[in-house]
């Protein structure tokens, strides 16, 4: 079985070859998978046959074939908790929780944000991946967009690619900083633990900003917008320049503040997961083209951690 899926180069895509502007729409499969696709005659430009490193002028209409596996059939719908901020006929926006994975895959055939969809909106089924047009790591909480027909998919697609969709998380990092700044940095896999993503002259375009919300005595919380959406971005981003994600248990260690009081020192010793919340989304409807905005409050682990924070920070005068 194939599904045949159909995008359009956005504007700002004009120079770039197919391959690049293919990873930039459809970012969960892999640039050799790609081009394989392309050199299989799986993908047509306007219609017609394009070479891999051919470029596009902006505007083509790009058909691609996505083979469709026995094991990649749409997974059942389960009765799992959803945190639905936004609905309507086109679009939905959910707060996803922590822990939540959201497309099944190895070790997680089930009990991800995928099969609770399927089962509040079964027609999901029929857009790609259920309509899920972008990602959060398991651990990272907050906003998500979800396409519940095929052109708001289409469009979603365009919007993320021609980074259009502003998106502003929340991060709890080790250290203070004192200004705001952007991380311009590629990301790759990492060369010895493929699990993990790296800082990477080889990898792909990463562009990440932040500001300063609040200082504590030993860590700060920013804001972060992303340019870009490549894996594990802010994490990897903030940890290359000393300020990991508070908590994140593939890119920082513990570090326990010197004269932190006994409060300060259990909470973070009990955050075992990343701080980082996916609070702010802004984009224009897929549809109608009403702009929208969005927020999630934070999780209460992170505000009760931040809580902890403060008032250890009032205490020392820092």
């Amino acid at each position: 079985m194939e599904a045949r899926e159909l995008y359009q180069t956005p504007p700002e895509m004009a120079g770039q070859r197919l391959d690049q502007v293919l990873a930039l729409l459809l970012p969960e499969y892999s640039r050799s998978r790609l081009q394989a696709w392309i050199r299989d005659g799986r993908v047509a430009v306007d219609g017609a046959q394009l070479a891999a490193s051919g470029r596009l002028r902006g505007g083509e209409e790009i058909c691609v074939q996505v083979p469709q596996r026995s094991s990649d059939a749409a997974p059942a719908g389960e009765a799992l908790a959803l945190d639905i901020i936004h609905e309507d006929a086109d679009l939905l926006v959910v707060n996803k929780s922590a822990g939540l994975v959201v497309h099944p895959g190895a070790g997680n055939p089930a009990g991800t944000l995928m099969n609770a969809l399927l089962h509040h909106d079964p027609g999901l089924a029929d857009v790609p991946r259920a309509g899920i047009v972008h990602r959060l790591d398991k651990d990272t909480t907050g906003l998500l967009l979800v396409a519940r027909t095929l052109p708001a998919h289409k469009r979603l697609v365009e919007q993320l690619a021609a980074r259009e969709v502003h998106r502003e998380y929340l991060a709890l990092v080790q250290g203070q900083i004192i200004a705001g700044g952007t991380v311009d940095a590629p990301i790759g896999r990492h060369r010895q633990d493929r699990t993990r993503m790296a800082v990477s002259q080889g990898g792909r375009e990463a562009v990440t900003h932040y500001r300063v919300a609040q200082r504590f005595a030993q860590h700060t919380l920013l804001r972060v917008m992303l340019e870009t959406g490549r894996t594990h971005q802010i994490r990897v981003h903030l940890a290359s320049i000393g300020h990991a994600v508070v908590g994140d248990p593939t890119y920082s260690r513990l570090r326990l503040p010197a004269g932190a009081s006994a409060d300060c020192v259990a909470a973070l010793g009990a955050f075992r997961r990343q701080a980082l919340h996916a609070a702010r989304l802004e984009l224009a409807h897929p549809i109608s083209d009403e702009p929208l905005e969005f927020s999630a409050p934070l999780p209460a682990d992170m505000a009760e951690l931040l809580d902890v924070l403060g008032r250890d920070a009032e205490a020392s005068g820092a």
